[in-house]
């Protein structure tokens, strides 16, 4: 998926910061290198409020979901046997196909031994591709009604290329499309805040990244509010904190307007930038 670098940004829950620091970090360093922002966020992308690209490409994202054909079938139920998202109901003289449900695995095409069963594309959602300012940017959106983030996720990431450092903008949690995020990313900078439900988030999201195998570090917004748990666990954990963002209404005002901080505090462009080199050191280290 890559050229260059690509640094996840993720959370382990919601309202931490993580897309104003995504968007802060990927301005700052633009100046000076290719960067391209993937939105992975499919469910609910909204970096483009900060980064307000100039969009100029939208496409189609499709599943292949089971089309039978009722001349060929012998209703042998094989196919509703192998459908793990049980898409496939077969009962005498009838097959009924919940697309819905599918998610577009190919076990029932494959396994059909009369070979009734092809493949139609289903849209679950879209991609649509921009520039910002002289960042690339690629964003997904999720189909209202639609369960099924991967594909979308996937079909983001299919974008990248051409990039000195790539910004990939994870989903708050540790569901499915987190994982599909992260995967073949090198480096995820973890954003929380020092709160007891920062830290149980916190906690589990350093579980998936010790799964895949990533190196990590942490930002913690809101620094100077809730305990020092996070920072007790960060320290026993060897997990490096890169930065520290305080509770300013400034800021807070900043991002209530769609205004990216390192915008609205120029002086912040600094840290960021410290914040990338600190990252930098660490993809070394880890040999990335």
């Amino acid at each position: 998926m890559r050229d260059g670098m690509v640094i996840a940004v993720a959370s382990g829950k919601g309202g931490t910061g993580k897309t104003t620091v995504a968007t802060s970090l990927a301005l700052a360093i633009s100046r000076r290198y290719r960067v391209q922002f993937l939105d992975c966020d499919v469910e609910e992308p909204n970096a483009h409020i900060f980064l307000k690209p100039r969009m100029e490409q939208t496409e189609t994202v499709e599943i292949p979901v089971p089309r039978v054909d009722r001349e060929k079938c012998t209703y042998c139920g094989r196919c509703a046997d192998v459908c793990p998202q049980h898409a496939i109901a077969v009962f005498p003289g009838q097959v009924l196909v919940f697309a819905e449900l599918c998610h577009g695995c190919g076990a029932c095409g494959l396994l059909c031994p009369q070979r009734a069963i092809t493949e139609v594309g289903r849209p679950v959602g879209t991609v649509e591709l921009g520039k910002a300012g002289e960042m690339t940017f690629v964003q997904g959106r999720l189909n209202v009604g639609e369960a099924f983030a991967p594909p979308v996720v996937r079909a983001v990431k299919g974008k990248a290329g051409g990039h000195q450092v790539a910004i990939v903008d994870v989903a708050p949690g540790t569901s499915c499309p987190v994982v599909e995020a992260l995967k073949g990313v090198d480096f995820c900078l973890l954003v929380t805040e020092p709160t007891p439900f920062g830290l149980h988030d916190l906690r589990l999201m350093v579980e998936v990244l010790g799964k895949l195998r990533l190196p990590a570090a942490v930002v913690v917004n809101r620094a100077d509010v809730g305990d020092t748990g996070v920072r007790a666990f960060c320290d026993e954990r060897c997990l490096p904190v890169l930065l520290e963002i305080p509770q300013d209404r400034r800021i807070a005002e900043s991002y209530a307007r769609g205004v990216p901080l390192v915008r609205a505090e120029p002086g912040w462009a600094d840290r960021f930038r410290g914040l990338f080199r600190g990252i930098q050191s660490l993809v070394e280290v880890a040999g990335r």
